[in-house]
């Protein structure tokens, strides 16, 4: 029997589809990454009997990246990074063994099925696929297509049939169109951002800021809210004036008018009208005139006017918005969220959608009123060729879908429903009238039909104040004339809504990566969201941009990313060529940065006002093993210790506290160690500011400190105080900590394992001698002897931490509590510690890791 696999882009996607096509009789197993389960089933295809795989991948199984000496921040001049550099494909999560798993389950497999998702990226991640499967499938006859492209928009069962009953084939072009997006943002982005991090965080010591990066379409969003701060730091207020009439007619409340002539901008001339206008106490009716007037339904709903909705109205930024509308989608609730058409296909079933409303006591009676009436035809939009618009799929509950779920659930839901609406119409009144030589009017409006703002009634009509019924020639009595002294207001900050609409309007980014860009201009601290989700540049990104506009406008500007996306466009369209797209692209970028890099002082001469010298920051601390003066401690990100004297500068572990430690010092380089520490309940190592930044040993790693270091005699070394092999993950070592006591821990120096020992002890010690059980060092424990633990009053023993007995109660393994992951990663020798008796290899772990951890750990 043959085999086909079918490959969808996420788990929860694969379980849905699978169910859907193997009309719930399919078995489930986790693949071998633990994370991809597979669905199997026996089923028809292609008019034969044939085993179906259904399985997934976790979005991208590649990512693009330089070659390993290329990611070299201080060995790479960045200039090369957009031509000499090479590129290659990298698993995109390296822990999920994507590729592995892929090829195991293809293997014997004759067909493939691609159910990715339908846009750009989807096509990209198809060829992903077929890249990591194709070499190991069934080859079939020469003549036989074995790879098929799903295409789909919902996770229904009529959506999903349909596609598989009209399989198509993966579209290379817009597969090509991905990669030349990726390689451009890839080179340009970090030729742009090695250098000016480099530069300035060298030269700046409270930027606050661990990555100063450039974007191609990073850059000009953050320019859309530069440009509108400095349209509100230039704006002058103007004094005006207005004049404001009341007049009323017999009992009826006073009526306030609007003056026809708006504002004036000089107070006597507008004195003058105030006294022209009080020449007369009545006011004439000039005028009545009534319309009947229409609030169009809205369009259907597309993604930019979803993510747009989001920020406005539900207060979510743009990227949580999106990932909600991603999981609504994947549980099968709303159609596919990433789309640019507003316009309903011919065949889409529009009241069949309708229909699964009717339960929902929120909107049931609107939902049967237009059933029974009649749905009207939604307004004609834009069809993009992409996918239908967001629509609801079935129906949902609050319960089901959870606070944030819901709310968006529920919006996309009115959308529907107000799209197949009627119109809402209202009645504007408009009356006219002359004070003395002066023309007033007011207006008010009556609703006639709430039409579609009955289930968008933020939409409605307001009830306002009735206008008196009059006509022409009726006289009114004026109440009070007077004039009023106002002034012209600077507009607001940027909302997220408004930055989006002028992201489409320009062509930055694609409906999916907008909020991407929004969320990273918010991360790189250079904008602030405030109230209202208004974005509000920070310093940091207000000198980029200014800096940008001195040096090249158009690095900021957004023509020229516009004019990139215009063709890679064309090369998703099969109308140009993937290669001198790219190249072209390229080579003015290459220009711009070689400019730019002849230009910094421009950009540093902003710098120098708004930001302070590093040498005039931070607090000393440690000294500097060359000049032994004190280096300056810069808390600000990225943390670092600066030696003004030499003019050097040295990285060190972040999202953690920086102490000096005990004024001992590095047997290397002389310079004075330093603690770091993540809290009371956490983990904490020495480390050498030199050596952190310039591995001294081969088998060192940049970013390691004393507890990775692997000099053979430095009490402070890994070698001197490392114990056994960690008992969780696999690379690291449980290292004593000895800045720990009384509380005394040893700590893994690759995971955040801490393990808790003999509280209240005067000393304890990593001993010369190892377990002959286990491999690991021994310890040697000195106890205060009113307060020891250990038998008969004994105050000294030295055993092994795992194996020896009277330890086994004094053990408790903990977790640290970091605020975020460790500083990096990198590995450190494993195991033994050495100490130049000739020992080789690694500590054993205990036979029984599971016992030994349920023996001797608490």
């Amino acid at each position: 029997m043959r085999a086909v696999l079918m490959v969808a882009e996420k788990p929860s996607l694969a379980q849905s589809i699978a169910k859907i096509l193997s009309k719930g009789s399919c078995t489930s197993r986790k693949g071998l990454n633990g994370v991809c389960s597979v669905h199997e089933y026996t089923g028809i295809f292609q008019g034969q009997t044939v085993r179906f795989k259904m399985t997934s991948v976790c979005g991208h199984v590649m990512t693009l990246d330089f070659i390993g000496k290329y990611n070299n921040w201080d060995k790479v001049d960045p200039a090369e990074l957009f031509s000499k550099a090479p590129t290659e494909k990298k698993e995109a999560t390296p822990k999920l063994n994507m590729v592995k798993f892929l090829q195991v389950e293809a293997r014997s497999c004759d067909y493939v099925v691609l159910w990715l998702d339908c846009d750009k990226e989807g096509e990209n991640i198809c060829y992903e696929v077929l890249d990591a499967i194709q070499p190991v499938m069934n080859k079939g006859n020469v003549r036989e297509t074995n790879v098929y492209r799903a295409k789909f928009s919902s996770i229904t069962d009529i959506d999903i049939w349909n596609a598989m009953n009209h399989l198509g084939e993966p579209n290379h072009n817009e597969a090509l169109s991905v990669d030349a997006r990726q390689e451009l943002d890839l080179r340009i982005g970090c030729a742009f951002t090695r250098f000016q991090t480099k530069y300035f965080q060298g030269k700046y010591g409270n930027l606050d800021s661990s990555l100063i990066s450039f974007g191609p379409c990073q850059t000009p969003t953050l320019g859309f809210c530069v440009e509108r701060h400095d349209k509100i730091q230039s704006f002058k207020p103007e004094t005006y004036w207005v004049l404001q009439a009341k007049v009323f007619k017999g009992k009826d409340s006073p009526l306030t008018l609007d003056w026809n002539r708006v504002r004036v901008f000089d107070r006597e001339v507008g004195q003058m009208f105030v006294n022209l206008a009080k020449t007369s106490r009545e006011a004439q009716v000039e005028s009545v005139s009534k319309k009947e007037k229409t609030k169009q339904r809205p369009q259907a709903l597309n993604t930019v006017e979803m993510l747009r909705v989001a920020s406005s109205a539900l207060g979510m930024g743009p990227q949580h918005a999106m990932q909600i509308a991603e999981r609504l989608y994947t549980q099968g609730y709303i159609s596919y969220p990433r789309t640019e058409t507003t316009h309903y296909p011919e065949n889409f079933d529009l009241k069949g959608t309708l229909k699964q409303q009717t339960n929902n006591t929120i909107w049931a009676e609107e939902v049967k009123a237009l059933l029974s009436t009649g749905l009207n035809r939604p307004r004609k939009g834009t069809d993009a060729g992409d996918h239908p618009p967001i629509t609801p799929m079935r129906a949902a509950s609050e319960g089901e879908l959870g606070s944030d779920g819901w709310q968006l659930y529920e919006y996309i839901t009115r959308h529907f429903i107000a799209t197949v609406s009627q119109d809402c119409k209202y009645l504007l009144t408009t009356i006219e009238f002359i004070i003395g030589t002066e023309a007033f009017s007011c207006s008010g409006k009556t609703l006639l039909s709430p039409g579609y703002t009955t289930v968008m009634p933020w939409q409605g009509i307001p009830p306002e104040e009735t206008r008196p019924d009059c006509e022409r020639g009726d006289s009114f009595t004026v109440d009070e004339i007077k004039l009023l002294e106002k002034q012209t207001s600077p507009p607001d900050y940027l909302t997220e809504a408004e930055l989006i609409t002028l992201m489409e309007k320009h062509g930055i980014g694609t409906d999916a990566s907008i909020p991407v860009h929004i969320n990273n201009i918010c991360q790189r601290n250079y904008v602030t969201v405030e109230n209202g989700r208004k974005l509000k540049p920070t310093n940091l990104g207000i000198v980029l941009v200014h800096g940008y506009h001195k040096i090249d406008a158009e690095l900021v500007l957004p023509t020229i990313r516009s004019a990139v996306e215009k063709q890679l466009n064309l090369i998703a369209l099969g109308k140009a060529n993937y290669h001198q797209v790219l190249q072209h692209a390229l080579d003015i970028f290459k220009r711009k940065f070689h400019y730019f890099v002849d230009s910094i002082t421009s950009m540093d001469e902003l710098m120098e006002v708004s930001f302070s010298p590093i040498a005039s920051t931070g607090k000393p601390m440690s000294r500097c093993g060359k000049c032994h003066r004190f280096m300056k401690y810069i808390q600000a990100k990225p943390s670092r210790l600066h030696c003004s004297h030499c003019d050097e500068t040295y990285s060190l572990p972040q999202n953690g506290a920086i102490k000096l430690y005990k004024e001992l010092r590095c047997p290397l380089d002389d310079f004075e160690l330093v603690l770091w520490t993540s809290g009371a309940r956490g983990k904490s190592y020495p480390l050498c500011p030199y050596c952190f930044s310039n591995p001294p040993f081969r088998d060192m790693k940049k970013g390691m400190g004393c507890n990775e270091c692997t000099h053979p005699s430095c009490q402070h070394s890994l070698n001197s105080l490392g114990i056994g092999q960690c008992v969780e993950c696999d690379s690291g070592v449980l290292v004593l900590d000895p800045t720990s006591g009384p509380k005394w821990r040893m700590a893994c120096n690759k995971c955040n394992v801490v393990v808790h020992f003999f509280e209240y002890a005067h000393r304890v010690q990593v001993a010369q001698e190892s377990c002959n059980a286990c491999d690991a060092s021994l310890v040697a424990v000195d106890f205060n002897k009113t307060r020891t633990p250990l038998p008969a009053g004994e105050t000294q023993h030295t055993g092994c931490v795992f194996c020896d007995p009277v330890f086994q109660d004094l053990v408790e393994l903990k977790h640290a509590t970091m605020r975020h992951s460790m500083h990096r990663g990198g590995g450190a020798r494993r195991g033994g510690r050495g100490r130049g008796r000739g020992r080789r290899g690694n500590p054993k772990k205990p036979k029984d890791k599971m016992a030994a951890l349920a023996a001797y750990f608490v």
